[in-house]
């Protein structure tokens, strides 16, 4: 692909980041307790802590991997890279609840950034061979999700779709 128009990816990416992270919470609304099963099914990490917490779920997981894959045709992307969106997006998700555990931070309690950059930054580096991205395109493409992402949750949050909002 010719970096010059890797700016032309943009708003296809950013359809699928916001749909891998948005949809473990659009899970939850429409399928309540339908297994809202904790990943780490509640085991403790050596520290005593949970490895991730309870608001990490199967439901979660697999809605995260899901939405992305549907998305990438209207993302005019491949298959393939919405398997690395949503897969990286949810691998960063989980690897940030295991870091806020580890500082004591509450499930579903507030770390800006550390709550933002890793489910972005994360696929979007899996992906960027592959899309002709390079670290500018991380960093900018990194830093309107995390602008997209607190707005709309707010937004959802005054919607009374998020319980939190951030």
């Amino acid at each position: 692909m010719d970096h010059g128009l890797a700016w032309q990816l943009y708003p296809g990416l950013l359809i699928l980041l916001i749909a891998a992270n948005g949809a473990p919470i659009a899970a939850r609304q429409l399928l309540g307790g339908c297994d809202g099963r904790p990943i780490d099914g509640g085991h403790p990490f050596a520290d005593g802590r949970p490895w991730l917490g309870p608001s990490k779920t199967w439901r979660g997981l697999l809605s995260g991997l899901a939405a992305p894959l549907l998305l990438t045709p209207l993302a005019g992307l491949d298959w393939g890279t919405g398997l690395l969106i949503g897969g990286g997006a949810m691998a960063g998700d989980l690897l940030a609840s295991f870091l806020k555990r580890r500082l004591g931070i509450a499930p579903s309690g507030m770390a800006p950034g550390l709550d933002q950059v890793p489910e972005s930054l994360l696929p979007l580096w899996l992906a960027r061979e592959r899309l002709g991205l390079d670290w500018l395109d991380l960093v900018v493409l990194t830093l309107l999700f995390v602008v997209l992402e607190l707005a709309l949750s707010r937004l959802a949050y005054r919607l009374h779709i998020r319980k939190h909002p951030w």
